[in-house]
C-alpha cells in the first residue's frame, strides 16, 4: 500500500519550500494540485517533473475514493494546494478523511500557513487563538461576527483584499471602533505589509486604496 503525502507549498517566497517537500514531490507517483497551471510553475522551478492531476474543491467529492484506490494499489500520492498548507482554508480534509476510514497512511509535512506569520507579527497574544478562516459571504455572517466577538482570545480571520474594508467596517461595528487589530498581506514576498492599530486606525490606512494580496486579519480577544 503506499501513502498520502499532505506537502505545504511557500505562500510567496518560494526559499520557503523545504527540501524535504522537493524530495516527496519527486518521489510521489502522482501530486494532486488546487491548480495544475500554477503548481507547474512550481514544479518546474524545482526540477520536478512528477505527474500532476486536478484536486480541487469542484471536485474533490468525486474523485476522493479513486485517489484512495490509488494508494491502496501501492502509488504515493502528494496533494498540494496553490499555496500553503492543503485543508486549511483549501481542499485535502475530505481526502484525509477518507483515507483515514480506509486505512491508508497519511503523512503531513510541516510548512508554510499564512496566519502563523500574521499572527506572530500582530504583536496580540499567541498563546491562545481561534482560526476563524473564511466568514460567510452573506448568510451567517454577522451571526458570526457577533460570536467572534464575544471571544476571549485573538481572533484570525482569512478575507480577499477586495472585501477588506467592508470586513473591517463590520468589525467595528460588532467588535468596536477601539479594538486592536493587525492586517497583513502579501506576506514572504517583496511588499509585505503588517498594518496594526485600532479597527478605526486601520480602516483609514486602507480606505481609498486600491489592496491587493491576500489578506490575514488578526484581532484582539475581548477583554473584561
Amino acid at each position: 500500500m503506499g501513502k498520502l503525502y499532505i506537502v505545504p507549498t511557500p505562500i510567496g517566497n518560494l526559499d520557503d519550500m523545504t527540501f524535504r517537500a522537493v524530495k516527496v514531490l519527486k518521489d510521489a507517483d502522482i501530486v494532486l494540485a488546487e491548480d495544475t497551471r500554477t503548481s507547474g510553475k512550481l514544479l518546474k522551478h524545482f526540477g520536478i517533473d512528477t505527474k500532476m492531476s486536478s484536486y480541487h474543491k469542484f471536485n474533490e467529492h468525486k474523485v476522493a475514493e479513486s485517489i484512495v484506490n490509488k494508494i491502496k494499489s501501492g502509488e504515493n500520492v502528494a496533494l498540494i494546494s496553490d499555496a500553503g498548507t492543503p485543508a486549511i482554508s483549501d481542499p485535502g480534509f475530505l481526502l484525509v478523511r477518507e483515507c483515514v476510514k480506509n486505512g491508508v497512511d497519511v503523512e503531513c509535512l510541516p510548512g508554510a500557513t499564512a496566519f502563523v506569520p500574521a499572527l506572530v507579527n500582530s504583536a496580540l497574544p499567541a498563546d491562545k487563538f481561534f482560526f476563524e478562516g473564511f466568514l460567510p459571504h452573506k448568510k451567517g455572517r454577522q451571526t458570526r461576527l457577533k460570536f467572534l466577538s464575544e471571544f476571549p482570545h485573538t481572533v484570525i480571520l482569512y478575507e480577499s483584499p477586495h472585501r477588506l474594508v467592508k470586513t473591517l467596517k463590520q468589525i467595528a461595528e460588532f467588535f468596536g471602533s477601539d479594538r486592536k487589530v493587525s492586517v497583513s498581506r502579501e506576506l514572504t514576498k517583496l511588499h509585505e505589509e503588517n498594518v496594526r492599530g485600532t479597527v478605526e486606525e486601520v480602516i483609514e490606512h486602507f480606505d481609498n486604496k486600491t489592496v491587493k494580496g491576500e489578506i490575514v486579519i488578526v484581532i484582539e480577544g475581548k477583554t473584561k
